[in-house]
């Protein structure tokens, strides 16, 4: 892993978590917080490694007003623009790894989805996408996830926010037993995440 290091956004420093492959990355997977929550999240960290281990070179990024210390999350448009601003610089940094992926847990995932073409990402992979606040089904957010690139959604069966339908290219894999915050089981998440690289052909086989 490198050391933190910070980016200028039109919104603030964003600070990025970058963690390198031993041999030459086949592609680079920038993931993003939810929004009340960090990029140490366990089912960040786990993909993170999974992903590494598969010969990926990962970026978590926290956004500024996070590195700012607030935890009520910017407007949807502010994190946007933050976030593109960082994917320009990334894909500057990473300019030998011309495969880019995005995506996040929850608020993260939401981000990834809606400016995933703006920023020249090839896949999604959205954990804990929040399809609508608790008890409020009508106020669906499935437009989000409607890229038209290869998407993975991995929901909890209990997850509050509720768990998307399949669509083109949106595969959703449910896990039994877990909720809005991926935590019991990690290892088992991003092992289907690391499986779903495999199958797009963005990750190394065994």
């Amino acid at each position: 892993m490198l050391p933190s290091d910070e980016i200028t956004t039109p919104r603030g420093s964003a600070r990025i978590d970058t963690d390198l492959p031993t041999r030459p990355a086949t592609a680079l997977l920038v993931l993003g917080h939810g929004a009340g929550g960090s990029v140490d999240a366990p089912d960040l960290l786990a993909v993170r490694d999974a992903s590494v281990a598969a010969g990926l070179a990962v970026v978590r990024v926290t956004q500024p007003y996070r590195v700012a210390g607030r935890r009520a999350p910017a407007p949807a448009g502010h994190l946007d623009e933050a976030w593109t601003a960082v994917l320009g610089v990334l894909r500057d940094r990473h300019a030998d790894v011309p495969t880019v992926l995005v995506g996040g847990r929850s608020s993260g995932a939401r981000v990834a989805c809606r400016t995933a073409r703006a920023v020249g990402a090839v896949g999604v992979l959205a954990l804990a996408f929040p399809l609508h606040p608790p008890g409020r089904p009508e106020r669906s957010r499935a437009a989000e996830l409607a890229t038209g690139l290869p998407t993975l959604v991995v929901n909890g069966d209990r997850d509050p926010f509720g768990t998307p339908q399949p669509g083109p290219a949106v595969q959703v894999l449910t896990r039994p037993g877990e909720t809005h915050d991926l935590r019991r089981d990690p290892a088992g998440t991003a092992a289907l995440v690391r499986d779903w690289l495999r199958a797009q052909g963005w990750a190394e086989s065994e």
